[in-house]
């Protein structure tokens, strides 16, 4: 029952980060989706067809939870990629269209869901396996990150403070590796606490600022501006240029 009622928090959060997306394309226009994103390689149009077909493969997902089947989120690697590239170039009114339309079938395929199916095991296309209620989570994930790599005014200044608690959570687990110094995370406006590097190890640095800009820092949004870094009770001058060096997201 708690993983349906967490489904249930997590869609009411994606409807809120859809109409949110929606509202900022609406202002755009058809050639401005063709100027380049923030993601090397990928225009505008790019992005918003990325996020029109990843809804269609999280219901994918979401039908092999509810009949206890393997459903591939993406038939293949290459049908996903020649999907994006051709759905780029499309005109703001598709895109828009698309968008709405590949969300309501989210929606209602979530809808189908049972309890019980929400705590069925999906298999993501990186090959993780989690239980089916974070799909919208994954999916909020998706809708928040890709509407700051839009470029068009939507900042992570913007996310919502929940999302933004959460991910540097979330993220600063998959950095608590050997090979990078321990960090102690501090969020100063919300008193939210993370480590990166060994597990277990003694901070050598800690890095502060509001959760927001640690979190842009952390996925890779943000070069860390308004982010403070200390070593031994110290402030380091010119801070940026003291943060650590992060890998990319796998």
């Amino acid at each position: 029952m708690a993983d349906a009622e967490n489904a249930t928090a997590a869609l009411k959060a994606v409807a809120e980060s859809a109409d949110r997306l929606l509202h900022t394309v609406t202002e755009l226009d058809t050639e401005s989706l063709g100027e380049p994103s923030a993601l090397p390689g990928w225009s505008r149009g790019h992005v918003l067809t990325h996020l029109a077909r990843n809804a269609d493969s999280l219901v994918n997902l979401l039908d092999g939870a509810r009949t206890g089947r393997h459903i591939p989120q993406y038939a293949s690697e290459t049908a996903r990629d020649d999907d994006i590239r051709s759905g780029a170039g499309r005109p703001l009114t598709e895109q828009l269209a698309d968008l709405r339309a590949s969300d309501a079938r989210f929606t209602a395929a979530a809808a189908k869901l049972s309890d019980d199916a929400w705590s069925a095991s999906v298999r993501h296309r990186s090959g993780a396996v989690f239980p089916a209620w974070q799909l919208p989570v994954k999916r909020r994930q998706e809708l928040e990150y890709h509407h700051v790599d839009l470029g068009a005014g939507y900042t992570p200044a913007h996310w919502p403070e929940d999302f933004a608690v959460a991910e540097l959570v979330r993220l600063a687990r998959q950095f608590a590796v050997d090979g990078l110094p321990a960090v102690l995370l501090t969020a100063r406006d919300t008193g939210t606490l993370a480590r990166l590097g060994p597990v277990g190890a003694e901070p050598e640095l800690t890095v502060e600022g509001p959760v927001r800009v640690l979190t842009a820092w952390i996925s890779g949004r943000a070069d860390g501006d308004g982010l403070q870094v200390h070593r031994g009770g110290e402030l380091l001058t010119g801070s940026r240029n003291t943060l650590p060096e992060l890998p990319p997201l796998g």
